[in-house]
């Protein structure tokens, strides 16, 4: 049988206060469905993080409703199973009925006891899932009481989870699983939570021996963890690190071969990009070749750049965010602290601040009209004379 796998769509997500609604809503009419129908799968799997926070956006909802019924209408089983960003309580609602329908949304501990069933051309494929669980509901459905000392991390109840599933494989059945965890030693990116991977979260992917073929999600960048389970990654970029990652949606073949996986490249509607170097450089180049792309610009000017971002947006119109290395090294050399802020006259803030972003000299005449406008305002102000 055939599967598409992927995972980490973190759909109503923002990038630098850029939605990414737009870009998912491409990947999905430009990129899934057009594999499906080429691919002609047996299931989709779906392995977490569908949503980008635990109460998602209208907007991203509906996108979502709109893929679940896109792809029954396909005639496409879609085994999809809840992340740690997803709100599981709210994503499991209606999750009974719409398995009769070919639609599995696996959201509660007690989902991973209930496998859903493939057949087709003589070969049974059983496929379980494992949704993201804290330690502490996973202990609690396994059984161990509050003040028990055997399951003290997510790989030691992974594998007795995995031991009550292996209770139930069918002989001569092929078994997949769909995961949302951290495998111990697998790379990550800046768009992850650090709070969600590492120590006692993770999973070492021995836990995973029994299964034929073990569909992860959780980690951005696709890539294998053991022999036998894979990170397909997201679809999109996610943080500006990500930049190399190559995004792609993987496609698993079972067979009397044992498995077989390839990939499919994701063609963005835009890039995350990194660009660097002298702001005129820049500015050319924008002006000869505007980029809709989403960038993160690191100016190598010898001294400060009057608004760069005002003057660069035009023909940037998605910049992310934009750095400067002269600005960078003078604030190691010479820190600004709060403290000389307190002992700094309002005329020798003004020095600094022509000399360090317009880069000009504070003339007598400037400084004359300068203190001449203070003194009106402490007068307009109710103040005395200075």
């Amino acid at each position: 049988m055939k599967f598409i796998h992927t995972s980490d769509w973190h759909l109503g997500r923002m990038l630098y206060g850029h939605p990414l609604l737009p870009d998912q809503e491409h990947f999905l009419s430009q990129n899934f469905f057009p594999l499906i129908e080429r691919e002609q799968p047996d299931a989709v799997l779906l392995s977490g993080d569908i949503y980008d926070r635990s109460v998602a956006p209208a907007a991203a909802i509906r996108l979502f409703d709109y893929t679940v019924n896109r792809l029954a209408e396909m005639g496409v089983p879609l085994l999809s199973i809840s992340g740690n960003h997803d709100g599981a309580d709210r994503l499991a609602v209606g999750a009974p009925l719409l398995r009769k329908s070919g639609v599995v949304i696996a959201a509660t501990p007690q989902s991973c006891l209930e496998p859903y069933v493939l057949e087709k051309d003589g070969e049974t494929v059983q496929v379980f899932t494992m949704p993201w669980m804290d330690v502490h509901t996973a202990r609690a459905f396994l059984g161990e009481s509050p003040d028990g000392d055997r399951l003290r991390t997510s790989h030691q109840c992974a594998e007795q989870l995995i031991a009550r599933m292996q209770q139930q494989f069918l002989p001569g059945a092929c078994h997949l699983l769909l995961a949302h965890c951290f495998v111990a030693g697998s790379a990550l990116s800046d768009s992850e939570n650090p709070i969600f991977v590492g120590g006692s979260d993770e999973v070492h992917s021995e836990a995973f021996a029994p299964f034929d073929y073990v569909a992860l999600g959780h980690l951005h960048a696709p890539q294998r963890a053991g022999k036998n389970a894979r990170y397909s990654g997201s679809p999109l970029w996610y943080s500006v690190d990500e930049e190399h990652h190559r995004k792609s949606i993987t496609i698993v073949e079972t067979g009397a071969n044992g498995i077989s996986i390839r990939e499919e490249a994701v063609v963005p509607q835009r890039w995350v990009r990194r660009l660097s170097g002298k702001f005129r450089e820049l500015l050319q180049q924008g002006k000869e070749s505007p980029s809709l792309d989403l960038v993160d610009i690191t100016l190598t000017d010898d001294g400060p750049v009057f608004l760069p971002a005002k003057q660069l947006r035009p023909y940037y119109p998605n910049l992310l965010s934009i750095h400067s290395q002269w600005m960078m090294r003078r604030q190691e050399e010479t820190p600004f602290e709060a403290a000389d802020a307190r002992n700094t006259s309002r005329t020798q803030v003004l020095t600094r601040f022509l000399e360090d972003v317009c880069d000009t000299q504070l003339t007598e005449e400037d400084q004359s009209l300068f203190e001449e406008t203070l003194r009106e305002l402490h007068l307009r102000e109710g103040g005395k004379a200075l």
